[in-house]
């Protein structure tokens, strides 16, 4: 090759590098900051494309997403429209919105594909699926203990996902033990179903109720949320700390006696435990009228199973000179937890011997009378 053409060949492989510069420094440009994302299955990724025009003249270019995977869908947005083409003047940049909607079955790895503008320029992207995906539905709560009473009510947050493709219509059910009841509330109303749709979750409340006299102890409720494709269980925890409630009664019922002043009157009392725990040092008290007596056999109960009752004999003696009429007597059978009180009307009488008197006194008065109207009733 003579000098003469190697200058030739140099000048034209020159002029040829000069206009690929030029091409690619006044081209076009894709940019998006976050290029690899990491994100678990059947999320959408969105991403926030700058398309740059470089050049000096106004470009106009077809978009295009490639490689993306089989099942994978997306969306490629400007100014609120669906566009697969855009614009751009000399300087400028436009931006395009495109989102990338992860299926539900999908295998846990890296997955890359390309944003490209008419093969002036191309953006490589990246979608790390953070972990195995799979047809299924989650159901889950923040808080699955709770203690309380046999009269709470135990309200537990939940959160049921639907990790499918697909809308679920889920059949709500609990296996609660025998007298608990067991009422599901999504949008805060009772109900045995809830829809929810695709990678969607719904968040609702399920209140649980034991029975009055349930006993202290560890109750696990199962919940379950079910379709014909899909299903997901809860189990749920109440801690019963038990009740305390005691009823202080007759054998009869019946809360009234008579009694003469000065006498004693034995009433039979009961006493019930209507709790579902435990109850100790239960001590029998009184309020009554002034100057009378009352006693207790026993003067406390040292302990009373759930339950179980206990026989006390109430010892009432009014004062002797109480006028006859009726009586209002107070009875409280009390410990630190619980308390009853019962009110009898007692109707006192006076004692004969005193009616005798009472009598006499009349009669000598009427003599008295007598002997008047004869002395003086002649005159």
């Amino acid at each position: 090759m003579s000098k003469r053409t190697k200058q030739q060949f140099f000048l034209l492989l020159l002029l040829l590098i000069s206009g690929v510069s030029f091409a690619f420094g006044n081209g076009l440009t894709l940019y998006t900051p976050y290029t690899k994302i990491s994100v678990p299955p059947g999320e959408n990724v969105d991403y926030s494309i700058d398309v740059i025009n470089n050049g000096s003249t106004m470009r106009t270019v077809g978009l295009a997403i490639n490689g993306l995977p089989k099942g994978w869908d997306y969306t490629l947005k400007a100014g609120g429209w669906n566009i697969s083409q855009i614009s751009v003047l000399p300087g400028e940049k436009k931006s395009v919105s495109l989102t990338v909607e992860i299926p539900m079955q999908v295998n846990k790895g890296n997955y890359r594909f390309t944003v490209s503008a008419d093969g002036l320029a191309s953006l490589p992207l990246n979608i790390n699926v953070s972990e195995q995906g799979s047809f299924k539905t989650e159901f889950t709560t923040k808080q699955p203990n709770m203690e309380g009473s046999s009269k709470s009510t135990f309200t537990f947050n939940v959160d049921l996902k639907n990790r499918t493709a697909e809308a679920q219509l889920y059949s709500l059910q609990a296996n609660a033990p025998r007298g608990w009841t067991v009422a599901f509330k999504p949008n805060y109303k009772q109900a045995t179903s809830v829809n929810v749709e695709p990678n969607a979750t719904a968040n609702f409340n399920i209140d649980i109720n034991p029975p009055h006299n349930v006993s202290e102890g560890v109750y696990k409720i199962p919940v379950r949320a079910t379709t014909s494709a899909t299903s997901a269980e809860l189990e749920l925890e109440v801690v019963i700390t038990g009740s305390y409630n005691v009823e202080l009664t007759t054998p009869t019922g019946l809360l009234s006696a008579k009694v003469t002043a000065g006498d004693q009157k034995k009433l039979e009392l009961v006493v019930r435990n209507t709790g579902s725990s435990e109850l100790k040092d239960i001590k029998l008290t009184s309020s009554k009228p002034v100057d009378w007596e009352v006693t207790f056999e026993p003067q406390q109960i040292d302990r009373l199973e759930p339950g179980n009752t206990a026989e006390v004999i109430a010892t009432l003696k009014p004062d002797k000179k109480a006028i006859a009429g009726d009586y209002v007597v107070n009875i409280d059978a009390s410990t630190p937890e619980a308390s009853s009180k019962a009110s009898f009307r007692i109707s006192v009488r006076t004692p004969v011997v005193w009616g005798g008197v009472g009598i006499l006194i009349i009669l000598v008065a009427l003599g008295g009378v007598y002997r008047l109207f004869q002395k003086y009733g002649r005159r």
